[in-house]
């Protein structure tokens, strides 16, 4: 069995608010991009955006696939793979017109 495969079957994803404060996310494989404002997280159920002020990483295991976030918490939404492709299709398309 590839070993991708095993720690996704493992490995469950969780995402656990603390008072809008503190965020922890399991089931991280990859950080896609991150700065103060805004975490785009690809997990094992889709990418993850955590919007807010003022955020950091905390802790960060990427053995386990766990980060911790600290800052405002504004918003946790879901990006549906298809949708995230067509719209950044869409911007590439402009922009190398």
């Amino acid at each position: 069995m590839d070993k991708v495969q095993e720690l996704d079957t493992i490995i469950t994803h969780t995402i656990a608010l603390t008072e809008r404060k503190n965020i922890t996310i399991s089931g991280v494989k990859k950080i896609e991009s991150f700065d103060n404002e805004e975490f785009l997280i690809e997990t094992l159920m889709g990418y993850v955006v955590v919007k807010g002020e003022e955020l950091e990483i905390i802790r960060l295991d990427t053995y386990q696939g766990n980060i911790a976030i600290k800052g405002k918490i504004n918003s946790i939404n879901y990006i549906d793979n298809d949708k995230g492709k067509e719209k950044d299709d869409g911007i590439f398309n402009r922009l190398f017109k």
